[in-house]
């Protein structure tokens, strides 16, 4: 029930998830308006699409603890106990994210070992070996918090991408360890005693260089690198097209080479059927997907959620938490 285009295109999104792939989904919701909306979308598949009711759902201007609270049957919290009670593998969620986490937290439960979930992402073709972590989750965080994201990025790089011995590096104001920000120094001595693969801090100019296969930085920051990483594209072929206005066949060819090249700033359609949009540290699958999700994200979401429980991502992060926590690293 949860995106701007829902619930349209959350259902026609499932309805395209089960024609592509070997999945079963459960809308959750008001059944019948859900109801209404996949019988416009007949398919071979629909039997593997099944309705589950809910008792409305929390909208973006609501508070998520409270609503929560308030709200026992709604759509995010009747999907998270889907999940806890192993009827479903995962969750997706295109609504409120604090929502679908306060959700999760609530009643699937965190991994031991983690105090707050977090976002992963890999940053695509320009740093094709790098991701990012956290993402939007957690703006303030205290050090125990970066070693916890370094080591869900570590679980990332391996299962998504391949890389046996992930490189650490902690995003800070200057190489040196007396740099950043109090959590962050206190978080690199922690580093430092962790056993792994910590390569020290990372700058700003620097991210892009495969130095770090996972660069730590907490919420706020991880954000706003996000955001800027995703719009440069857009705004350099602005720049560019306006600067050859004069000559139009060019300017056509530019922004032709432009749409092709700059996807390398947005997080890649291969990276969000992998593990792009996991809410890491919960005790199960949670995939939120952007709020203006159409039914191609919402199914490239539903694959994301798959191949994560597929590649056992959970337990995996459950493992290198518990290496942790028996040396007292945690």
């Amino acid at each position: 029930m949860g995106g701007d285009y829902a619930p349209e295109e959350v259902v026609k999104g499932a309805v395209l998830a089960a024609q592509q792939d070997d999945v079963e989904v459960f809308l959750v919701g008001a059944a019948e308006l859900l109801q209404n909306h996949l019988d416009k979308h007949r398919s071979t598949n629909n039997s593997a699409i099944h309705i589950i009711a809910a008792d409305g759902f929390i909208g973006e201007d609501e508070t998520p603890v409270a609503a929560i609270r308030h709200k026992p049957d709604s759509s995010v919290a009747v999907a998270a106990r889907l999940v806890k009670s192993g009827e479903a593998d995962a969750f997706v969620s295109a609504g409120s994210s604090a929502a679908a986490a306060v959700s999760a937290i609530q009643y699937i439960g965190m991994l031991e070992g983690m105090y707050r979930p977090a976002i992963v992402g890999a940053l695509g073709s320009f740093a094709p070996n790098t991701v990012m972590v956290d993402l939007g989750a957690n703006v303030d965080c205290k050090p125990h918090q970066f070693l916890e994201f370094a080591i869900v990025g570590s679980v990332y790089a391996r299962k998504f991408l391949n890389i046996s011995d992930p490189t650490i590096g902690l995003l800070s104001t200057g190489g040196e360890e007396s740099k950043g920000s109090e959590a962050v120094r206190e978080a690199h001595a922690l580093f430092k005693e962790s056993g792994l693969n910590f390569v020290g801090n990372i700058e700003g100019n620097e991210i892009l260089s495969s130095k770090a296969n996972v660069i730590v930085c907490d919420g706020f920051v991880g954000n706003v690198l996000l955001k800027f990483y995703e719009s440069v594209g857009g705004h350099a072929r602005g720049w560019t097209e306006r600067r050859l206005r004069k000559y139009p066949l060019v300017g056509f060819s530019v922004k032709l080479l432009f749409n092709k090249l700059f996807q390398a700033t947005r997080i890649s359609t291969d990276t969000e059927k992998g593990g792009g949009g996991i809410l890491w540290g919960i005790d199960g699958v949670v995939r939120i997907a952007h709020g203006a999700s159409r039914a191609p994200h919402i199914a490239n979401a539903i694959e994301s959620a798959k191949n994560s429980v597929k590649v056992k991502t959970t337990e995996s992060l459950k493992t290198e938490l518990a290496k942790l926590n028996q040396g007292g690293k945690l």
